[in-house]
């Protein structure tokens, strides 16, 4: 797979370097997600450099994100579209919580940034990408705005606007180009909450965190939405979907410091929990 290098941020130099008519695409908090289907019709799976070699070596706050693409990528589409699939490197927000308390339901567990094409050797322009993603079932990085002229664009005084997905300013902005430049600019402005803070203070050891995140509400949703696909629920089921939603929406305020948490003994009372739910 295309490795992903790292999005310089925005100057005066660097966006001088873009042209043409500009992309701007709201940035959200994540890790960047990389995937390739293979010529056997699996799916392989990446960070920007580095490669999973199997599930199991996906960070926990990405899983929901590479199961989303597992469940809704439509293979037979891509295949119809080119020659060679894993030709194509997919790029994209796995998205989970740093600082922003997004609506978890509405925002995509993934959403696509960028197509590598080994064929011509460049990444797609964005008006592609966007349209490339909706075929292939995927949701795009929302777009603030298509087709600014770059002579039109001030770095300087870019005021980064309202997310798409939560109530206040995006993460931040990533500018494209058609030529494959790109640059960002990240809110410096979102505050940061500390773990422990708020509804979670005090809830240092496994039983009691599983309590505070592994509410009955929690489950209902996941419950609800296994089912609306067809899912027949079981305690294993229940809890590995569940905790795949948790790492994901809790993440950076509750699990950035894996020193101080009993992973196994989460899981164990999660898996409690799962069960009682169930009523087994």
């Amino acid at each position: 797979m295309k490795q992903f290098p790292p999005i310089p941020a925005i100057d005066d130099a660097s966006a001088s370097a873009l042209s043409g008519h500009l992309w701007l695409l709201e940035a959200v908090e994540g890790s960047i997600l990389r995937f390739q289907l293979r010529d056997a019709g699996r799916l392989r799976f990446g960070s920007a450099r580095g490669t999973y070699r199997d599930f199991d070596a996906v960070p926990p706050e990405c899983r929901r994100a590479v199961r989303h693409v597992r469940e809704r990528l439509d293979r037979e589409a891509l295949r119809g579209a080119v020659d060679e699939v894993s030709d194509l490197t997919f790029v994209g927000w796995a998205t989970h919580r740093e600082r922003i308390d997004y609506d978890w339901a509405r925002l995509p567990p993934f959403l696509g940034l960028g197509v590598w094409s080994a064929e011509s050797e460049a990444f797609r322009p964005p008006d592609a990408v966007e349209g490339i993603y909706e075929r292939l079932g995927l949701h795009p990085a929302n777009a603030f705005e298509r087709e600014r002229n770059s002579r039109d664009f001030d770095p300087e005084g870019y005021t980064i606007p309202e997310s798409a997905w939560s109530d206040g300013p995006a993460a931040g902005v990533v500018v494209r180009d058609k030529s494959g430049g790109r640059v960002q600019r990240k809110n410096s402005g979102i505050s940061t909450e500390s773990r422990g803070s708020g509804e979670f203070a005090g809830a240092t050891d496994a039983e009691s965190l599983a309590a505070a995140v592994a509410t009955d509400q929690r489950f209902q949703r996941v419950a609800d939405r296994l089912r609306g696909r067809g899912w027949e629920l079981s305690v294993d089921v229940l809890q590995e979907r569940t905790l795949d939603d948790i790492y994901r929406e809790e993440h950076g305020r509750l699990f950035a410091s894996e020193h101080d948490i009993d992973r196994a003994g989460f899981r164990a009372a999660i898996a409690t929990r799962a069960q009682q739910f169930l009523g087994d």
